[in-house]
């Protein structure tokens, strides 16, 4: 009994990654696991086993595409660190949730959930837990699993783009490309510079006159959160640029927010605020 409740622990602490994709250069694949509590193809390793010093387990969990855990429970909860790839979760009662890399998932003691791969993507996570018992239950229905892989594409497909259309803009401004910007902005667009702010037609007058060069933006981290038919994009940049006929380099937090309409993300503002830090650019002077 005690050895069921081991390995059934260890189950929980999945990571679930494309094991095709992902790269095991920090921890060896583990063993795969029997098909008792989940369905689909899931290996599974264990990193550290609770004891009277530390009552900590973690394992690392990689699931192939189309893998889940049964419905279950745990004792006294479970904290997913998910490592790559996208997964679901969801709780009993509540919306699906898609999990991706870099997220952290916590699944609070006795709530009744599941959480593994999409149709079509592996995930893979650490799982970290305290020693505690695991109530296994019902399968996850299959059927309502697959009709969650539209929501899916649909959500990995915007965050693709919106980051394609974040790099192509600061292309777009060093160019003075404004037939291209004149479709990204939306007519309602706002422009929030150190200098004043505007709405659409006179940042593309600013670009296309030179008032403002764009000349060039060092990215140096990409932060993304989609709410609804929203998308709040963090650029974390060094800007060379070219104003008044001087040219100066700052590093800014750039805030740029899209709104998509008849399937089609439009953007509604960009904010540039300026960070304390020092300048990271390696031609800045």
């Amino acid at each position: 009994m005690k050895k069921l409740i081991y390995l059934t622990g260890l189950l929980l602490t999945v990571i679930t990654v494309n094991v095709m994709a992902q790269d095991q250069s920090i921890f060896t694949l583990g063993e795969k696991a029997k098909n008792v509590n989940h369905t689909g193809d899931v290996w599974l390793r264990e990193l550290n086993a609770a004891d009277k010093d530390i009552n900590s387990q973690i394992s690392l969990a990689v699931f192939a595409p189309n893998a889940k855990l049964n419905w279950h429970t745990h004792s006294a909860g479970q904290i997913l660190l998910i490592t790559d790839g996208a997964g679901y979760y969801q709780e009993k009662g509540k919306t699906a949730q898609l999990v991706k890399k870099g997220d952290v998932v916590k699944c609070l003691p006795g709530v009744e959930h599941w959480h593994g791969s999409t149709p079509t993507t592996g995930v893979t996570y650490l799982a970290v837990s305290p020693k505690s018992s695991t109530t296994w239950l019902q399968p996850v229905d299959e059927q309502t699993y697959l009709n969650l892989e539209r929501t899916t594409d649909n959500a990995l497909n915007d965050e693709e783009q919106l980051k394609a259309l974040s790099a192509s803009k600061w292309t777009w401004m060093a160019d003075k490309n404004t037939d291209e910007l004149n479709k990204l902005f939306h007519e309602k667009s706002m422009f929030v510079h150190m200098g004043g702010s505007w709405g659409k037609k006179r940042e593309l007058d600013v670009i296309k006159s030179g008032g403002i060069w764009y000349k060039k933006a060092e990215v140096y981290s990409v932060t993304l959160n989609i709410i609804g038919n929203t998308a709040i994009l963090l650029n974390d940049i060094d800007l060379e640029a070219v104003v008044g006929g001087n040219t100066v380099t700052n590093p800014f937090m750039v805030t740029e927010v899209y709104i998509k309409e008849n399937g089609e993300w439009k953007m509604g503002s960009l904010t540039f605020s300026k960070l304390a830090r020092s300048v990271k650019m390696n031609n800045a002077k």
